[in-house]
């Protein structure tokens, strides 16, 4: 399983022409599966995604995760 993960001020997915998903601050996160991955890949990379600290916090310092800047996150 691998993630690509980009901060983003917002982001959507378009399908045909309609959007079916968007979200504002936060986390897009481009997710690729392979036959041998199972519940607990799953559930061990999405925990890291949310505990990564790679937003500002007060200082300008990325120190923040998702969570705590109260962010959205988008899996495609």
């Amino acid at each position: 399983m691998r993630l690509l993960i980009q901060r983003v001020k917002h982001a959507s997915v378009t399908i045909d022409g309609k959007v079916r998903s968007r979200i504002g601050t936060g986390l897009l996160a481009l997710v690729g599966v392979g036959n041998d991955d199972g519940a607990e890949d799953i559930e061990y990379l999405a925990g890291k995604l949310v505990r990564l600290r790679i937003f500002d916090d007060e200082a300008g310092v990325m120190n923040l995760d998702v969570v705590q800047t109260g962010g959205e996150v988008l899996v495609v």
